[in-house]
């Protein structure tokens, strides 16, 4: 299991992923451009002392990060998206799967979106737009670790 961040906006919710991954021992892939520099000063508020313990691998770009990914053959990509068809908790999450969230201001571009291999949503209000990118990360994640058996002790963080 791995979280993405596609081209982040935003230092704080990154930071925050940051600290994401490192309590649940998942690694973070951020996909660069970043919409600001990428540096402690920026994260260290939000990812605390909590950074340096994520697994962090930074990609150059999009191509760069899906061709790794695609080299990781059992790996699935799977597109945290307010259009996405099928509610998260219908899901059925395995071991590799990479969980993808779009830019805070323009979410993913049609391409990406062609190479998501499903596209989940969290769903909520119907007037609403969207939650926080942290907090939609950290609902996913949990529940896709709640199947793969996590929390109950069948597998280990």
């Amino acid at each position: 299991m791995r979280l993405a961040l596609y081209q982040p906006d935003i230092p704080q919710n990154t930071g925050a992923m940051l600290r994401l991954g490192a309590c649940f021992r998942v690694p973070v892939d951020v996909i660069e451009p970043c919409g600001f520099p990428f540096d402690d000063k920026r994260l260290k508020r939000s990812a605390m002392d909590y950074g340096a313990s994520c697994a962090l691998v930074r990609h150059t770009s999009w191509e760069s990060y899906l061709a790794d990914l695609r080299a990781a053959s059992a790996a699935r990509l799977i597109l945290l998206t307010t259009a996405g068809s099928v509610p998260y908790s219908d899901f059925a999450f395995q071991a590799g799967d990479s969980l993808l969230l779009g830019r805070e201001s323009r979410g993913v571009p049609p391409e990406v979106v062609a190479a998501a291999d499903a596209a989940i949503r969290i769903p909520i209000a119907a007037e609403m737009r969207s939650l926080n990118v942290t907090t939609a990360a950290a609902i996913v994640l949990t529940e896709a670790l709640r199947q793969l058996g996590v929390f109950s002790g069948k597998t280990t963080l």
